[in-house]
């Protein structure tokens, strides 16, 4: 059966401390493989990947505290987000995405936890999690740059979707493998 991190009964505070920070720091890693299209102010990067991964992985709480860690860490100006940014990243036109990423790592990691133990469960709970990335970043592009619905479809969302997919089928198809790195890499006693 499909499993994420807090459903685990082996592990202490501190081992999941420590996968927080390591999905922390994977999500700042992933904002640093990153390029740019044309005159898009959106870049493509790695950060949904890790972002599903986080919440998919370790599920709701901590999937989400993982994002609030790296949002926390750009607003005290830790220069971690795409670009080398750190507190200007949180009034550009990507501030958006970057707090989707707070609920999308909690709904795709709560969606795992209620019983995604089929591959269509956790591409679901991945798919979704991209949605809220969009629901949130959309907007605030829009309204950020002072843009018509259309431009802000077509600059931060239309560009993405078969990138964001994919990076969804992979997060979804690699979970498991992930859980278990973890679980091995801060309990070495754990399956």
């Amino acid at each position: 059966m499909f499993r994420t991190l807090p459903n685990v009964r082996e592990h202490t505070l501190n081992q999941r401390l420590l996968a927080v920070c390591f999905f922390t720091a994977l999500t700042a890693f992933a904002a640093q493989v990153k390029f740019y299209v044309g005159d898009n102010p959106v870049p493509y990067t790695m950060q949904v990947f890790a972002v599903l991964m986080a919440g998919m992985t370790l599920g709701a709480r901590d999937g989400m505290l993982s994002q609030i860690l790296y949002i926390g860490l750009i607003f005290f100006n830790v220069p971690i987000a795409a670009g080398g940014v750190g507190a200007a990243a949180l009034s550009g036109a990507t501030a958006g995405y970057l707090i989707g990423f707070i609920p999308a790592a909690g709904v795709a990691g709560l969606v795992v936890e209620l019983g995604a133990n089929r591959m269509w469960q956790r591409m679901l709970a991945s798919v979704v999690g991209i949605f809220i990335i969009y629901a949130i970043g959309l907007p605030v592009l829009k309204l950020t740059l002072n843009v018509s619905w259309e431009q802000a479809w077509a600059w931060s969302v239309a560009p993405f979707i078969a990138f964001d997919l994919l990076k969804a089928v992979v997060a979804s198809a690699t979970n498991e493998t992930s859980r278990a790195f973890i679980l091995r890499l801060f309990n070495p006693n754990a399956s």
